[in-house]
């Protein structure tokens, strides 16, 4: 069973850099899980600093490869 200490965030960026890495992550076989904290507080009724930041996270079995996509996006 995966646990959240599994996954290491490789990212944080806009909406739109998001997409472009998760395209290239989902082209290799890597599913990312994609953490927006200003979606969830605006769903939960709150209000966010810095809204539309989000945040990359691989399995940790993926990490090399998953970083090799973010360098080349850079």
């Amino acid at each position: 069973m995966k646990t959240p200490e599994d996954f290491i965030k490789i990212f944080t960026g806009n909406t739109i850099e998001i997409l472009a890495l998760r395209n290239k992550l989902l082209k290799q076989k890597i599913v990312p899980i994609i953490k927006d904290d200003s979606e969830s507080a605006r769903l939960a009724g709150f209000g966010m600093i810095a809204p539309g930041l989000q945040e990359v996270f691989v399995h940790k079995n993926e990490l090399d490869a998953a970083i090799r996509i973010v360098e080349s996006l850079k």
